[in-house]
């Protein structure tokens, strides 16, 4: 007897859906066949035991599998369950006249109990698009599922719930999400605060402008001076994420199996990866491609502790998706693109020693350590982070002063406002939402100077050598200085102060 079941492949951030034909005939075998791997030819093993231990049995029969379309690769254990339902139904040891309405997906335990999966909601989201009735997965992932209203979503613990709902019309316990009541309370409950950070004002000043604008952002400054504190809060003081926004983050989270219990992502994400981390791990790829940590980070914050400690490799294949705000794996029989909008935070030492150009250390670096330490931040890369900013240690009067400091929710709600000032201008343009985005022809539109700012640009411009790539940064960080006071012209003061954020431009560092 022939059985047609479907289960989904995840490819990027998109499902496909596979459909798994189950041929039973006379004779003795199991063939699997449709581009396997391991992990699939595995599954006979677990479901053999799985059924056993559950009172049914695989058919000593030839069983004949195919996995269509048969010339795209399958991965994952997540077809176990596909594959036990088939069998069952196709042997007649289960009704067979629903199995085709639904996606079913899970891996099996020799008990016959359910693991999780990956990519659960993108599998929803296209199982909705092709009219399936309903998914039925491993409970651990049924709130992920359910974010997708107008699907039935069934979370199992065991395969026995499952043939007693085909075979014996038993009802399953349906998971039912209130997407937009669950994002609304979970959207603002921020981990850190940026009360809790004294003293700084000129870095808060400058991280409040990035996050006004989508900036990326460099601090720079010695050990101890709050470099990786003041980064950890930046996405605090960043927009609440859109309803919109928060099913992109968790669609990638999805695909690496990330997604929390809650089901919804609602905070931005901020990723850290340590120094030691390969180009892969940073951008995805592998033998079977997943996303990196930039795409992780999308919507959200990647913060690059020690920049120079990073391999220069690494740090380089950063430079496009930087650019681009997605990445692009090609492989010889397939490509994927991952998003990757994020906001780059990046701190480092000023040198080895950590104190270069403090007047109270000794300079312990010699000028041919420097050179080194420095050349691993190529000129192209630092082109691309619009603000550096100079980090200096915090006066002993500024950590005890019980003064408190300005709050996350105060400065969000300045760089709410004037995010809004920005989506409102390129409401006309699809893909840009904020100043960090512009491209050429939208700084020339809405960066228009004046005399007395074009002069002042033009002399930093020679003075600093800078690249034509910084005079574009320039422009889009006056742009926002200009958003979050509320004005349609940028002035000369705020030429003046995105001029200060350019650090790394100026002599004495990098060579």
């Amino acid at each position: 007897m022939l059985v047609k079941i479907f289960g989904s492949a995840v490819f990027g951030v998109e499902a496909t859906t596979i459909t798994v034909e189950v041929n039973i005939d006379k004779g003795i075998g199991y063939h699997l066949v449709g581009l396997p791997d391991n992990a699939i030819k595995e599954s006979s093993y677990r479901i053999s035991a799985a059924l056993n231990n559950n009172g049914f049995k695989l058919p000593g029969k030839k069983i004949t599998i195919n996995m269509a379309p048969a010339d795209m690769r399958k991965e994952g254990s997540a077809y176990d369950l596909t594959l036990a339902i088939g069998i069952l139904a196709a042997s007649n040891q289960i009704k067979s006249n629903k199995v085709a309405n639904y996606i079913i997906m899970g891996e099996l335990s020799l008990d016959g109990s359910l693991q999780p999966i990956k990519g659960a909601l993108p599998i929803a989201i296209k199982a909705l698009e092709e009219g399936f009735t309903g998914f039925i997965l491993p409970k651990q992932n049924a709130k992920e599922a359910a974010i997708v209203n107008g699907l039935e979503v069934y979370g199992i613990e065991n395969i026995t719930e499952v043939i007693h709902f085909f075979d014996k019309n038993e009802p399953l316990e349906q998971t039912i999400i209130d997407t937009r009541a669950e994002f609304y309370k979970n959207l603002d409950n921020p981990e850190f605060d940026f009360a809790d950070v004294k003293g700084q004002e000129s870095v808060k000043r400058s991280m409040e402008i990035a996050a006004a604008g989508g900036h990326n952002i460099i601090l720079v400054g010695p050990p101890g001076s709050g470099k990786t504190m003041l980064s950890k809060r930046l996405s605090s003081i960043l927009p609440p994420m859109t309803l919109q926004e928060a099913l992109e983050t968790t669609k990638i989270h999805s695909v690496v199996g990330k997604v929390k219990d809650s089901g919804l992502m609602c905070q931005r994400p901020f990723r850290s990866p340590h120094h030691t981390i390969s180009d892969v791990a940073l951008v995805g790829g592998g033998q079977y491609p997943q996303p990196g940590e930039i795409s992780l980070s999308h919507n959200g914050v990647l913060f690059l502790d020690e920049l120079p400690e990073f391999k220069r490799t690494v740090l380089e294949v950063m430079r496009q998706p930087l650019e681009d705000r997605e990445v692009t794996i090609s492989r010889a029989r397939f490509t994927v693109t991952y998003p990757s909008s994020f906001m780059l935070v990046a701190s480092m030492n000023p040198s080895p020693s950590g104190y270069f150009n403090d007047p109270d250390a000794p300079v312990t670096s010699s000028p041919s350590e420097m050179q080194r330490y420095l050349s691993k931040i190529s000129g192209p890369l630092l082109d691309r982070i619009d603000i550096h900013i100079e980090v200096n240690p915090v006066p002993f009067e500024k950590l005890t002063e019980e003064q408190q400091s300005e709050p996350s929710k105060t400065i969000r709600e300045r760089v709410t406002k004037a995010r809004e000032f920005q989506s409102k201008r390129f409401s006309e343009h699809q893909n840009i939402h904020y100043n960090a985005q512009m491209g050429v022809k939208q700084i020339r539109k809405f960066c228009q100077l004046n005399d007395e700012s074009m002069n002042l640009l033009k002399t930093a411009m020679e003075r600093l050598n800078l690249s034509a790539r910084a005079f574009d940064r320039i422009l889009k960080v006056s742009r926002t200085i200009a958003d979050l006071e509320g004005l349609e012209d940028i002035t000369s003061t705020h030429i003046s102060e995105a001029i200060q954020y350019r650090s790394l431009d100026r002599e004495g560092w990098l060579g």
